[in-house]
């Protein structure tokens, strides 16, 4: 067990407990940028990571029935193919070739500046979109449900990033009369086999694991949630997210380029 990977996977899982932001977010770039990891081995363990501590969340869901199974079954429509199509394709050009790398680490920037805009302008985006999300038809909700399946699979499968954020708002906008609790437990239930699917992806076609890596950040995670989101309701959420987002754009950009 490395303690270096425990205690950053401590301060990581706090910082989802406070913020709600999904651990790909933060813990991806913190391994690449922080601790020199590969690319590719970075966003394997992190989907792992991200499909064995979502599964808490998961039950309290189920538990609570929040959950909107058929709006989990349109997403997994888009994404379970979107996902075994990436993987296949990385595994044609391989982890360890340049364009590979290149690939990972900018569709990684690109992910989380993506999340940033989205945490910060995620109000002026809901009001924007509810207008054309309103007179919608159920078949046209529907496919754009699948096609926001299809664009998590692809972005969670290179950068394990974006399954949180970016979802839950377009989820919003998509079904305004839904309450947030379900869209928020439709959200992550579907993350939970996606991150898996992706994460065992890696492990068996692109050898981009790190098992050991893994347990370490588990160990130091799962209580650094449990602390978050007890200290929630204590601290503003106007300063943290603008503070989170800000983070993420600088370590986008630093990535993209």
């Amino acid at each position: 067990m490395n303690f270096a990977y425990s205690i950053s996977g401590f301060f990581v899982g706090m910082l989802v407990g406070l913020t709600g932001v999904g651990g790909g977010s933060l813990m991806t770039p913190l391994l690449v940028l922080f601790f020199g990891i590969a690319p590719a081995t970075a966003v394997g363990t992190d989907l792992l990571y991200a499909s064995i501590t979502k599964c808490g969340g998961t039950l309290v869901h189920a538990w609570n029935r929040t959950i909107e199974w058929g709006v989990v079954g349109r997403l997994a429509a888009g994404s379970v193919p979107a996902t075994i199509a990436t993987l296949l394709f990385l595994n044609y050009l391989g982890t360890k070739s340049h364009g590979a790398h290149g690939l990972i680490t900018n569709v990684l920037g690109f992910a989380l500046i993506l999340t940033a805009i989205t945490l910060i302008f995620r109000k002026w985006m809901l009001s924007h979109l509810a207008r054309y999300s309103e007179g919608l038809s159920d078949w046209h909700r529907t496919a754009l449900t699948v096609l926001l399946g299809v664009f998590l699979g692809v972005l969670v499968s290179i950068s394990s990033v974006g399954a949180g954020a970016i979802g839950v708002t377009v989820l919003i906008s998509l079904y305004p009369n839904m309450r947030i609790a379900h869209i928020v437990g439709s959200d992550i239930v579907h993350a939970v086999p996606l991150a898996f699917i992706a994460g065992i992806g890696h492990w068996w076609f692109l050898g981009s694991v790190d098992w050991a890596m893994l347990i370490s950040l588990l160990i130091g995670s799962l209580p650094g949630i449990v602390i978050g989101s007890l200290l929630a309701a204590h601290v503003p959420d106007r300063i943290l997210r603008p503070l989170l987002a800000g983070t993420l754009a600088v370590v986008g950009i630093k990535l993209s380029f």
